[in-house]
């Protein structure tokens, strides 16, 4: 086929007909960044990210693992360089109208270095955005000595992600409710006899039927002694009487996520489980109620800590009480990168802000009892985005 061929094909593509969003919410955001841009002195700042990248036009794609670049000029419209075979997707989720595919056989970071040659801006401020998972060491260097000095403008775009939209919070809602469906049916796999897998299928299985697109990252689901190591999943073992399961969930919708902690006792389960599992349901009430307008991240994070040490439970809490939730693609689920409920961070919370708090305990080796909700800032009382019991499951 010839590069006209195809383009009459790419025109034949009805532009943003996938979009998450109208080009209204696109615009918006633009403006936005483009203000940010212009306290920098940038004439042109290059995105590579993928949340990033969708967050300003709304491109998404599985195959983000190629190397693309949303180039967004200081004046007039962005276009996009990425991979050839994305091209066609690139017009169908996003209002860009210049999408400049290039070939398996070139490199991308020649292919970039070319593109802005040509459109003048060799000499000129243009910036990098140098946290994207796939702007790799060798390609930056080599994009450094194809097309000349690049600026760093790493974190830009993170900041105006962190209060969602009413559009954006719709996605949320979304994504909450296919989660409760795909926690709902984890939880009544859980059962003396069940293997772990039959859990996570029937996690994943439900959470699709009820809307979730592919997540940014699986369920976590472990039993007994292997829930007492921390990030272990599904790998094939019965859950046996005595064990303490966790399961910790998640669903997207529109690329925007939800999570979800709950433990279930499978039978008759040490005392100390079930005390531990109670200070984590006490320091969850006390996150909901500070995350507040007017408080900050720390003092949501510290006002968990001091339930945790009033109750000598220090040392199985070794992390950050919540991170922000929005848009995500794989490896992660949620925006951690962005914004975390941690000691020393001072930023002022606001209505539109989401997090997930998920509060765990863990004797090492031998349990973790945990539990969370993502969590909704408003103008008044925090709200939570499951229907879903917080009590232990009893199994």
């Amino acid at each position: 086929m010839s590069d006209a061929d195809f383009d009459t094909i790419m025109k034949q593509v009805p532009q943003g007909a996938e979009s998450a969003f109208p080009k209204s919410e696109y615009d918006r955001r633009l403006t936005q960044l483009r203000g940010v841009m212009a306290e920098r002195g940038l004439d042109l700042l290059l995105l590579s990210g993928a949340e990033n990248v969708f967050y300003i036009c709304g491109q998404q794609t599985p195959g983000y693992y190629s190397f693309q670049c949303l180039c967004v000029p200081a004046n007039g419209e962005p276009f996009h360089v990425l991979r050839g075979l994305e091209a066609m997707n690139a017009r169908l989720n996003t209002y860009v109208d210049e999408i400049i595919g290039y070939a398996d056989d070139v490199n991308p970071a020649s292919a970039l270095a070319a593109e802005l040659k040509q459109r003048g801006y060799a000499g000129k401020r243009v910036g990098i955005d140098q946290g994207g998972w796939f702007l790799t060491i060798n390609l930056y260097n080599r994009l450094i000595a194809e097309f000349g000095t690049l600026l760093d403008a790493t974190g830009l775009v993170e900041p105006l992600r962190r209060v969602k939209s009413p559009l954006e919070i719709a996605q949320l809602e979304e994504a909450g409710r296919a989660n409760d469906a795909g926690m709902l049916a984890g939880l009544s796999a859980t059962r003396i006899g069940a293997s772990e897998n039959d859990v996570a299928s029937a996690i994943m299985g439900a959470a699709i039927k009820a809307g979730s697109e592919y997540v940014g990252m699986e369920p976590f689901v472990t039993s007994g002694p292997r829930s007492g190591i921390p990030h272990t999943t599904w790998r094939r073992r019965t859950i046996q009487s005595g064990d303490v399961t966790v399961l910790e969930t998640s669903a997207c919708y529109n690329r925007y996520h939800a999570a979800l902690f709950r433990t279930v006792a499978c039978g008759p389960i040490p005392q100390q489980a079930r005390d531990m599992y109670a200070v984590c349901a006490e320091a969850l009430e006390v996150a909901i109620g500070k995350l507040r307008v007017g408080n900050t991240c720390a003092d949501v994070h510290n006002a968990v800590q001091a339930v945790i040490d009033k109750h000598g439970q220090t040392a199985g809490f070794r992390k950050r009480t919540g991170y922000s939730m929005g848009i995500s693609f794989a490896p992660d689920w949620g925006e951690g990168n962005i914004l975390s409920l941690f000691r020393g961070i001072d930023v002022p919370l606001q209505a539109g802000m989401a997090f997930h708090v998920p509060i765990t305990l863990r004797v090492y080796n031998q349990f973790t009892v945990a539990v969370s909700e993502t969590v909704l800032v408003t103008d008044g009382a925090a709200r939570t985005l499951s229907t879903i019991s917080r009590d232990i499951v009893e199994a």
